[in-house]
């Protein structure tokens, strides 16, 4: 599965992705916060057992709000644990990652590349194996030092260090 991802190190606060949001939506559906002169875009986490699905009275909550259920109370808005549901006139709004684009248009238009779309499953078998690698390369570390020359060699070392002190 498809996710965004946000980098708040490399965010300014330009806005850009807000605005390029808006003019696809009428409204924006991911907002920039700055907190002690750091900036964090705030978008939709698309929760597996998301809140905002489960207190939904209209059912209007999947990927995305459905604009003909919603009836706008905000109880979406209140339990998102992001604060990245919005109310725009009288409608809840949320990212729901442009699904009909080969790329979001919050990625295209941000110039400091803060924000972008990774491949879960990817980013997780890439994790496994790197793991994997390493597990596999202590192995063989360990039994290089079990080796008749790592014996020999260790012996010969032990009796240099104990004829020198003599």
């Amino acid at each position: 599965m498809d996710k965004i991802l946000i980098q708040p190190d490399l965010c300014d606060g330009c806005g850009d992705c807000e605005e390029a949001c808006s003019k696809l939506y009428g409204t924006s559906r991911i907002s920039v916060r700055e907190i002690d002169g750091s900036f964090y875009p705030i978008i939709c986490q698309q929760c597996e057992d998301a809140p905002c699905r489960r207190i939904c009275p209209t059912d209007a909550i999947e990927m995305d709000i459905t604009s003909e259920k919603c009836i706008g109370c905000g109880l979406c808005m209140m339990v998102c644990p992001f604060g990245s549901i919005t109310i725009h006139e009288r409608k809840a709004h949320k990212c729901h990652q442009c699904p009909d684009k080969e790329t979001p248009a919050c990625i295209k238009a941000c110039s400091k590349r803060a924000i972008a779309k990774v491949d879960t499953e990817r980013m997780k078998f890439d994790k496994q194996k790197e793991h994997i690698d390493k597990l596999s390369s202590l192995g063989k570390k360990k039994r290089k030092s079990t080796n008749m020359i790592g014996i020999l060699t260790a012996n010969s070392r032990t009796k240099k260090v104990l004829h020198k002190e003599v």
